[in-house]
């Protein structure tokens, strides 16, 4: 700073680096993953590692591990798979052109797939991904009511005009699991944000509010070795690009004042 008469003249340097955020822009990765495949656990070992993690670079991964269907009929039903995951991953590829789908593949953002047991790749990905998110996701509430978790949340920013697509998916915080059969058989697994339930809701523009329903877990079944937590993300269209994203645990309470319900379209989100 050089100082004349009262006034300061700031120097800035051309080759300034600017500070990294205060806080971290969260990256959404998701594995598409199979019990039944020999090649995933390397995958999920590396999901253990990544989840959570806040990269150099100024990001901070939000995981989802999503267990597809097509392994089942080698001789192992993996217990969390779902075909709502081999559907999404089956957009994805549309979505990519890419010519066969395969596992382990993560797809970071919606926006790009790299192979998931391959940690460089994906950091890559995560670094080249992640664009601000101009959609901000507000959780009002979350209760069990019967079987279902209630989830009332609102969305802001700059949705785009057409609106949001939102999702919602309840994890288990870790799991693990003895496979008894198939390609992994006599193999302990550790899996890390499994998704449990799953939903999509209806199209949401800035200041709308919703109320999605999760089915819960049925218990006693693949108790989970931790907590749970709930991820919301928005995605452009067409399970497009992410452009909103929030991870909260279930242990952590949720406000307890709560914003006048307005359900958009006069509809509860349900399954997709």
């Amino acid at each position: 700073m050089i100082g004349g008469a009262g006034i300061g003249l700031a120097q800035t340097p051309a080759t300034a680096i600017p500070a990294p955020t205060s806080v971290p822009t969260p990256v959404l990765v998701e594995l598409f993953t199979s019990e039944g495949c020999s090649s995933c656990p390397p995958a999920d070992e590396l999901l253990q590692q990544l989840d959570g993690m806040k990269t150099v670079t100024g990001q901070s991964i939000i995981a989802l591990s999503e267990h597809v269907t097509y392994w089942n009929k080698l001789g192992w039903t993996d217990p969390f798979s779902s075909a709502a995951f081999s559907d999404r991953q089956n957009t994805y590829g549309e979505n990519f052109r890419m010519d066969e789908i395969y596992t382990p593949e993560v797809v970071v953002n919606g926006a790009q797939g790299v192979l998931g047991s391959d940690r460089a790749a994906i950091l890559a990905a995560v670094s080249f991904q992640a664009l601000p998110l101009p959609v901000t996701i507000q959780v009002l509430s979350a209760q069990a009511v019967g079987s279902n978790l209630m989830v009332e949340y609102m969305v802001s920013g700059k949705v785009p005009a057409a609106g949001a697509e939102i999702y919602a998916a309840l994890a288990d915080d870790k799991d693990t699991v003895l496979v008894e059969r198939g390609e992994n058989a006599g193999r302990t697994l550790t899996h890390v944000s499994a998704v449990r339930s799953f939903r999509k809701g209806v199209m949401l523009k800035a200041g709308e509010q919703s109320i999605i329903s999760l089915p819960l877990p049925v218990a006693p079944a693949l108790p989970s070795a931790g907590g749970q937590h709930l991820v919301l993300f928005a995605q452009v269209a067409g399970q497009g690009r992410v452009i909103g994203l929030l991870s909260q645990s279930l242990s952590v309470p949720f406000p307890t004042k709560r914003l006048k319900p307005v359900i958009a379209h006069g509809r509860t989100l349900g399954a997709r």
